[in-house]
């Protein structure tokens, strides 16, 4: 048996999953403080601990910044946050103090890319990007089947776009960059400028064009730069699911015609995709992190 926990800005996800991936049981729960949060996460594992026996591995999947350079002091713990309260919070120690064995940690997209990959929209290729775009934008990247971590981890909501021509009065609201992609295009960057969620605005509003030609933008330098074998958008935002055949029209249109290959010609719509595993998918990245981890360790030690 295996916990999981999909540490999110807007709410946690702790689960217990068998050995097939399977969760047996699950609790959602907002993100508030340090203190009370983990003491939720530490009570759900205590009590499924009490129902379950002894399970073989923890996942953690954060949100971010976050360190995961095992060597480093600061391992673990959470950086520079918008989040209130939450920077430097040893998140990964809150775990390891009670549960000896083995924790596999990585961030909350990196581990929503594992899951699409090995259960979901992208399990047929070994190479992709899996973007969230909703209160941020976050990025996963997966090269050979394997989350891309080196110098920290992707941040891929923090490049910056070219303004499209109806938005260059808008100042964006990234508290550290402005008008990065997160900063234009992450859900309130849409009611900031609009007044209103993309789901409230009538289909001829300019913020869908505005909307798609930023993350169509941001799935062509993907395309350039990490070339993935597939792109799988979810998030609260991407629920509007026209947004799909606008913002791989904006990719298309960007790419110039440069990139010539089936995939973003006549395969455009199994190249951006929608993620299979919906709101699972940061959970089930966090299980498959536990499996991960109980694999590595050969599955000697339990907690």
């Amino acid at each position: 048996m295996f916990g999981a926990i999909e540490a999110g800005g807007t709410k946690f996800v702790c689960a217990i999953a068998d050995e097939a991936g399977i969760i047996c049981r699950e609790e959602r729960f907002e993100t508030t403080d340090p203190d009370t949060t983990l003491g939720r996460v530490l009570a759900f594992l205590r009590q499924a601990r009490s129902q379950f026996g002894a399970l073989d591995a923890l996942g953690l999947a954060s949100f971010g910044p976050v360190e995961l350079r095992p060597g480093s002091p600061r391992f673990g713990c959470i950086g520079g946050t918008p989040k209130p309260g939450w920077s430097s919070t040893d998140i990964l120690g809150a775990l390891g103090s009670e549960f000896g064995g083995p924790i596999g940690f990585d961030t909350d997209v990196n581990a929503a890319a594992l899951a699409e990959h090995r259960w979901g929209a992208a399990r047929d290729v070994r190479d992709l990007v899996y973007l969230t775009v909703g209160t941020g934008i976050g990025g996963g990247v997966i090269v050979d089947g394997t989350p891309i971590h080196g110098l920290m981890h992707p941040e891929i909501g923090h490049v910056f776009p070219r303004r499209h021509p109806l938005d260059v009065e808008f100042r964006g609201v990234c508290p550290f960059h402005h008008d990065c992609i997160e900063g234009v295009a992450a859900g309130p960057a849409i009611i900031a400028r609009s007044g209103a969620p993309l789901s409230a605005l009538r289909h001829d509003h300019p913020q869908w064009e505005i909307e798609a030609d930023y993350l169509g933008q941001l799935c062509a330098q993907l395309v350039l730069t990490l070339s993935p074998q597939r792109i799988v958008l979810g998030g609260g935002v991407m629920a509007q699911t026209r947004l799909f055949p606008l913002i791989r029209g904006a990719m298309t249109s960007w790419l110039g015609g440069y990139i010539d290959r089936y995939e973003l010609r006549d395969g455009l719509d199994q190249y951006v995709v929608p993620p299979e595993l919906a709101d699972q998918a940061g959970v089930r990245g966090a299980v498959a992190l536990a499996m991960d981890a109980a694999r590595a360790a050969g599955n000697a030690t339990a907690i």
